[in-house]
């Protein structure tokens, strides 16, 4: 395995590449790095889910994974199905690269979330070009999945009485309403709505509604 390691901290941009035919893999490594692209190869399907099963962190780093999909043992369409049951989201998108019999195959996985395909052989200028925009996707993926996390460890603050209360104030509801559908005091009311503005670090209702917009946890089932 070739690799140009970059630790992870640095959120530098790197290119997965899995390939097994080392023509193919010098020339898109030389192609990704006249771009300014760092690029770690991978000359099988095993030694590149060996890094995925060893770093935890390699898929909180903007990336794209280029992935053949003809290798010996394990297939470029076994080891993206493994990263779909692993992080159904692929933070780290996939562009395949397919022989013309592969097609069929690329075109299914695009269905299971492949970013694109690529038949060989490719305009190399077009590749990179997507590959760019699979790192641009990977940041807002990546970020999405950030800002989820950190809710879910805002939501796990709160008592059960504070998250009804949250519902309710995300349905608009006013202190007095919230009293009587809870059956509880306007002044224990106030004490929950300050409870959760704190634990959720927000400063109002509408701060508490912008929390959770795109980041696919519904509020209100929280």
């Amino acid at each position: 395995m070739k690799t140009n390691p970059q630790r992870s901290s640095t959120q530098k941009p790197v290119v997965y590449l899995v390939d097994d035919e080392p023509v193919v893999a010098d020339a898109l490594a030389f192609l990704l790095g006249s771009r300014g692209l760092a690029c770690e190869h991978f000359d099988s399907g095993e030694a590149f889910w060996a890094l995925v099963s060893a770093r935890s962190d390699w898929a909180t780093r903007p990336g794209c994974v280029l992935l053949d999909v003809r290798m010996r043992n394990m297939s470029g369409i076994e080891v993206f199905e493994r990263l779909v049951r692993r992080n159904p989201g692929l933070p780290v998108p996939v562009i395949f690269l397919t022989g013309h019999g592969d097609i069929p195959m690329a075109v299914e996985a695009l269905k299971r979330g492949a970013f694109d395909f690529f038949e060989k052989p490719f305009a190399d200028n077009r590749l990179v070009d997507r590959v760019e925009q699979a790192i641009d996707e990977s940041r807002r993926r990546i970020k999405a999945e950030q800002s989820t996390a950190d809710l879910t460890t805002r939501l796990a603050r709160l008592s059960t009485r504070e998250r009804e209360v949250m519902r309710l104030i995300l349905a608009g509801k006013l202190n007095k309403l919230i009293a009587a559908d809870l059956g509880i005091s306007m002044r224990t009311v106030e004490v929950h709505r300050a409870n959760v503005f704190s634990k959720m670090a927000v400063r109002n209702g509408v701060d508490l509604a912008r929390l959770f917009e795109g980041t696919g946890l519904p509020a209100e089932e929280s």
